[in-house]
């Protein structure tokens, strides 16, 4: 969620982005000051593990800065973070900031060092990662880093125009796509093969415009939904046959903001600037149980969509579009915000953060879904509000049944990739464990 664009929104006007790492089990937010990293393993408490932040003291007049874990100065220079995205739980890190929205800089910040850095031709609008590559998104171009050396493998060029940087990364290192508006007047997605780069496939998702991309933990299944808002659809990759379809909504349109799918693909979520989260069960007609009508409604519904097959195509994919399996209501409408499903103490929940500043907790009922609990919101500065009173729990709380850098970046300008890679940091590759998802700094330090 880059909310650099969003001057009008209310709120925390210090926030500029939010957005959680792959396996969502931590929250990243760039901040006017700088940026934090929060773990995301307990309902009742928003654990900071990292800050990288500016602390002005009023009564020297001198600026210090506060970088935890690290007395390195070579992060301490980060504020007005526009985009910081942690790799799962390494110490991986990019940012980009407004200061300089050109460059994107690649840190371990457990060390507190800059592995390296790229400047590029316009503003980074994305940055997406997974353990084989790094997607630098661009208006107009894409971008493909490898991961383990940082090297420009391969630039997508002439896009179509991408003004708000929509793409998605699978995390998956088997099926590593990559999926990028194919037009900007119509629903067609591109899908790229990041690992033999070449172009898998086209999928013509939507009559309008994309709004929304997200690819399933696996990277078999990607969902899209279009700026009109009213349906969402899930695609078999790299195939791009139609596997799901759900109606978000029929009496407005609305602006999807963001579509997750649970990490085991059961569940996909849809948020808008509406107050209602959708979820979606992802489920076949043969996978659902067949329960006997019992009123003459009942007779109706099954009669009517038995017929839906002499029906004229459109008004037939209305019938068998899903609904929702469970919603969500937010206490706020208008705002842009991010969702995820994640599993946190056994239990399957909705996380929302907001650009009004928090971070909302929602426990999902994977049996019989329906209306979702809010259990707990967090200020997303890490500050305790102290009219959170943790809820009590309710009764249908049920858990869900179910390498290393060893290369310095090449410094210098690449004339064919068009990206000017800056120095890095070669005590550091070897330190750097891509497959860890341990890594959690143990100490927290000031300098000056």
């Amino acid at each position: 969620m880059n909310l650099a664009s969003q001057s009008g929104e209310a709120g925390s006007s210090q926030l500029l982005f939010a957005n959680f790492n792959q396996d969502d089990t931590s929250l990243a937010v760039g901040t006017r000051s700088g940026y934090k990293f929060f773990s995301l393993s307990s309902v009742d408490k928003l654990e900071q593990i990292y800050e990288c932040s500016k602390a002005v003291f009023d009564s020297s007049k001198e600026i210090s800065w506060y970088v935890h874990f690290s007395a390195y100065s070579s992060l301490a220079d980060t504020e007005d973070v526009c985009i910081v995205e942690r790799l799962f739980s390494s110490s991986l890190v990019a940012i980009v900031s407004l200061k300089a929205p050109r460059k994107l800089k690649v840190c371990h910040f457990k060390k507190g060092t800059e592995i390296c850095n790229y400047s590029y031709s316009n503003t980074i609008l994305a940055v997406r990662l997974n353990r084989q590559r790094l997607i630098v998104c661009l208006e107009e171009s894409l971008y493909i880093h490898n991961i383990r050396d940082m090297k420009v493998l391969h630039t997508i060029r002439e896009t179509p125009p991408n003004p708000s940087g929509l793409c998605a990364l699978s995390i998956s290192n088997d099926n590593c796509y990559l999926a990028y508006p194919g037009s900007a007047t119509i629903g067609e997605v591109q899908v790229f093969d990041t690992v033999n780069l070449r172009a898998a496939n086209m999928i013509p998702a939507h009559d309008s415009p994309l709004a929304a991309l997200a690819f399933d933990a696996s990277g078999s299944k990607l969902a899209t939904a279009s700026e009109k808002g009213t349906v969402i659809r899930v695609f078999s990759i790299p195939e791009g046959q139609k596997l799901f379809e759900f109606r978000r909504g029929m009496k407005r349109c609305v602006s999807i903001c963001s579509l997750a799918f649970s990490m085991e693909g059961l569940f996909l979520s849809a948020s808008s600037n509406t107050e209602t989260v959708h979820i979606f069960k992802l489920e076949t007609l043969r996978e659902r149980p067949q329960e006997e009508p019992t009123t003459w409604t009942g007779y109706f519904g099954r009669a009517l969509m038995a017929s839906t097959s002499y029906l004229p195509s459109q008004m037939s994919d209305m019938f068998n579009q899903g609904r929702a399996f469970a919603t969500v209501r937010l206490p706020f409408s208008g705002h842009k915000n991010i969702c995820a499903l994640a599993i946190i103490q056994k239990i399957p929940r909705l996380l929302v953060a907001a650009a009004d500043g928090y971070l909302y907790i929602y426990n999902l009922d994977p049996q019989d879904g329906g209306e979702c609990t809010l259990m707990k919101q967090h200020k997303l500065d890490g500050t305790v509000d102290s009219a959170n009173e943790i809820l009590e729990a309710a009764p249908h709380d049920r858990p869900l049944i179910a390498q290393a850098y060893s290369v310095a970046v090449a410094k210098g300008y690449s004339e064919d990739q068009g990206a000017v890679g800056g120095a890095g940091v070669e005590d550091d590759m070897s330190s750097l464990r891509l497959d860890e998802d341990n890594e959690q700094p143990p100490m927290t330090l000031e300098t000056d």
